[in-house]
């Protein structure tokens, strides 16, 4: 039996080194805090390995990477935080038979050793939207997707949603997840006559799709799923402002206005705060609620992490896993905001 815990951390947004999505500080200092209390008494050691998934990277990089921490004798790996590269992990987190937590969107990418800290949902992120939609009262609405498995499957998912409600997909286009220009998609769009505009995909097509509907001078009501995520980085916000797009942090949660009050935080960082502290801790209690220090260990102690308050998601959403259960997040952990010049305001019911 090992003495130290070694816990592989899985880069899928950096080939070479620390880099865009590195947690670590956040793993660190919630184990670092149940040390302080006893709960963990074994020295914790964190692996890192680096892979440039999907989409500017490859597949084979995200199963390099995972082999990596395998060989490693990691007995927990956190990551990728990618849709498309968990839906690759998952897989091989099952064949190695070690807990893996990805924090990605993909609620595919579970099985008995996945678990899953939804940063936003391929599936319940369009039934947000569609159900926003109706109630501001669009009935028709356009639809630019990247073609990829992150924006079809938001696609499948809002037409079943918009069955439901009346609304109609009266025109939809795909789009290259790293297109540059979006003239041609959004002028396809445009001409089924909608009321709703909605753009589903990793985000990096977002601003050019956004850029498109502005010179277009197109003024209803647009939305996004979380690729509204990247407004906390670089011109983001500016480009998309007046979009409206779901978020993982409300104003409102006390757990999350504790932690920014404690750390001196800005508004601007609270969505980060918010996403290391929910995945610091479920890596912190599962190994201190670990049987013993092995990947069956592991597994079965992150099983026994349940109704901890989330620093995520409106005030009371609570974080835990459970036989079978392998999404981290319970309750209305998905939040409507808005980017008005250039901040992220609150939209409400």
């Amino acid at each position: 039996m090992p003495d130290t815990v070694r816990v592989g951390v899985l880069n899928d947004m950096a080939d070479l080194g620390p880099g865009p999505g590195d947690m670590t500080d956040w793993l660190e200092r919630e184990v670092e805090r149940l040390g302080a209390r006893g709960r963990i008494t074994a020295p914790v050691e964190f692996v890192h390995a680096y892979g440039l998934g999907l989409p500017s990277g490859t597949a084979e990089a995200i199963e390099k990477a995972y082999q990596e921490l395998v060989d490693q004798d990691v007995v927990l790996i956190v990551g990728p935080a990618i849709g498309d590269n968990a839906l690759i992990a998952a897989p091989l987190a099952e064949r190695a038979r070690v807990p893996t937590i990805n924090w990605a969107g993909a609620e595919r990418a579970r099985s008995r050793y996945m678990f899953q800290l939804q940063v936003g949902s391929h599936e319940d992120e369009s039934l947000v939207i569609a159900r926003h939609l109706a109630r501001s009262g669009a009935q028709r609405i356009a639809v630019v997707y990247d073609n990829s498995p992150i924006g079809t499957r938001h696609l499948k998912h809002l037409d079943d949603e918009a069955a439901i409600l009346g609304l109609q997909v009266v025109a939809r286009a795909d789009i290259s997840p790293l297109a540059h220009e979006a003239e041609q998609q959004v002028t396809a769009a445009l001409g089924g006559g909608p009321d709703g505009f909605v753009y589903l995909g990793l985000g990096v097509s977002a601003p050019p799709v956004a850029q498109a509907l502005t010179r277009s001078g197109w003024t209803g009501p647009r939305i996004m799923n979380t690729a509204g995520l990247r407004g906390y980085h670089g011109d983001f916000a500016q480009v998309c402002d007046g979009w409206i797009y779901v978020d993982m942090h409300s104003d409102e949660n006390r757990t999350l206005q504790a932690l920014r009050q404690e750390m001196g935080l800005s508004a601007s960082e609270a969505l980060a705060a918010a996403k290391g502290h929910d995945l610091g801790r479920l890596v912190a209690e599962g190994i201190a609620r670990a049987r013993d220090i092995s990947r069956e260990g592991l597994r079965v102690g992150l099983e026994q992490v349940k109704w901890l308050p989330a620093a995520e998601g409106e005030e009371g959403t609570l974080l835990g896993f459970g036989i079978q259960d392998r999404g981290a997040l319970h309750g209305r952990y998905l939040v409507v905001r808005q980017w008005v010049d250039g901040r992220s305001i609150e939209v409400g019911p």
